[in-house]
């Protein structure tokens, strides 16, 4: 799919077409996608920490970013992203007139608190707003938004809280309101934005409740989730699929941590 038709403007005159032309000739960079070469420098910058460093062999950002087709100085959000790994990418690659919403809930936050202390005590990463929310409460502000990101964490939503009663484990509350948490990520992009997903797979033909247990989600029944609330699905990568990964086990398995079979796809709301 090329820009032309992702939604950030359709060329409607002659004389405007001009002028994008000259400003484009004046201002280096200016409608510039963000690609894989853009990603790699990113991650090549020297001050990174050695965890993302680390982590960056298996997430392969330079094929994920990609996807969400954003411009310097576009504006977008990593929700529950947790430590920030990808929202210090995507500062550095949007540059001082863009910016990184890195969007928490308390359970989020606390997973990647770690993290957080080694990103943003004693260092700059960049231009990020971070936000602590309740829930799946986003707080975002309509059509504000060029693209929207979650990371391994959409599969949450589905999650039923449990806990163990000495024989078994029991039901202790209800899943998420995944309709409501859509909407919001929906409202907040301005036409034509992406919303790129990442997660582990499970079984094609998993229950959900069973893959929730696993933290994993079946990709066709996210993808059906996702263009039910008026997405359109315009692009996938198999880069981060494993076919090691024993998709019956929890992702948290120590052998298997990190280098689950994980599916990319990413969306678009149309314009």
């Amino acid at each position: 799919m090329t820009l032309a038709n992702t939604g950030r403007g359709l060329v409607k005159s002659v004389p405007f077409l001009v002028f994008a032309w000259a400003i484009s000739c004046a201002v280096p960079g200016y409608g510039d996608v963000i690609d894989e070469t853009a990603v790699l420098a990113a991650m090549a910058k020297p001050g990174r920490l050695a965890a993302d460093i680390e982590r960056d062999q298996n997430s392969k950002p330079q094929f994920v970013i990609p996807l969400l087709m954003l411009e310097p100085g576009d504006r977008v959000v990593d929700i529950f992203g947790s430590g920030g790994y990808y929202s210090e990418l995507l500062a550095s690659v949007l540059g001082e007139q863009g910016e990184a919403l890195l969007h928490n809930n308390l359970g989020f936050e606390a997973w990647g608190i770690n993290g957080l202390r080694d990103r943003f005590d004693k260092r700059d990463p960049g231009r990020i707003t971070r936000c602590t929310g309740s829930g799946i409460n986003l707080d975002l502000t309509d059509n504000s938004l060029d693209a929207a990101l979650i990371v391994m964490a959409f599969h949450d939503l589905y999650v039923i809280p449990k806990s163990y009663d000495g024989e078994k484990y029991v039901r202790t509350g209800s899943p998420a309101n995944v309709s409501y948490f859509l909407d919001q990520v929906y409202r907040a992009l301005k036409p034509g934005g992406r919303f790129v997903v990442v997660d582990h797979a499970a079984e094609p033909d998993a229950e959900n409740e069973a893959a929730g247990d696993l933290h994993r989600i079946v990709e066709i029944f996210a993808r059906q989730e996702i263009e039910a609330r008026g997405f359109v699905l315009v692009a996938t990568t198999d880069a981060l699929r494993s076919t090691i990964d024993d998709r019956s086990r929890i992702v948290f398995d120590e052998d298997i941590q990190g280098r689950t079979d994980q599916f990319v796809l990413a969306f678009e709301k149309p314009d």
